[in-house]
């Protein structure tokens, strides 16, 4: 009795601790968008989302616009393992991408971060929404998610406080030249 009392222990210890694994790549559903792990054959889809200039005229990456920078971007996405593309469900269309990055389990934190979207779903609900479904995923495994911006990307800093993140620090990160940049760090917590 004592070995099937203790092995029915160590299952359910391993069925909690594997349900408790935060999942990098769910496929989630609101009313507008749906989010889904980014695939290698999505890159046509979301070079189209992303080849204006303007969305990236704040980004410290001002020229993520340009085929071979942006491939660069979509590589380093898929070798993320947390990457999302974003699909707006009335057209079917991709519109943009978002990732979950810089898990720490032991702090109960993850990053979302290298969201963009088409200049068309800016400041409203597509971006409220997709941010909240990301949002509620991570909530189920950490209690405090953190967002890192460009020191001089106002309009991110400005979309993150719209849904509730607060100022937390100020950083130095490695940026993709090379160099130290300067960048904001938000927070929300559960």
């Amino acid at each position: 009795m004592f070995f099937l009392n203790s092995l029915s222990h160590s299952l359910l210890g391993a069925n909690m601790k594997k349900h408790m694994e935060f999942e990098l790549q769910p496929t989630l559903q609101g009313k507008l968008i749906e989010i889904r792990p980014l695939k290698p054959q999505d890159f046509e889809a979301l070079y189209k989302a992303a080849s204006d200039p303007l969305i990236w005229e704040q980004h410290p990456d001002s020229d993520r616009y340009r085929p071979e920078v942006f491939q660069k971007f979509f590589d380093g996405a898929i070798e993320s393992g947390g990457a999302f593309a974003v699909i707006e469900r009335k057209s079917g269309r991709i519109i943009g991408s978002s990732r979950y990055c810089n898990l720490k389990p032991a702090e109960r934190e993850v990053e979302i971060g290298w969201t963009f979207l088409e200049r068309a779903f800016w400041g409203g609900a597509h971006n409220r929404e997709l941010k909240s479904l990301m949002l509620g995923h991570a909530f189920r495994f950490v209690d405090r998610v953190v967002f890192v911006v460009g020191e001089r990307n106002l309009r991110s800093q400005k979309a993150l406080e719209k849904i509730g993140a607060k100022f937390f620090k100020k950083e130095q990160r490695l940026g993709s030249d090379g160099t130290m940049r300067q960048n904001v760090v938000f927070t929300i917590t559960r």
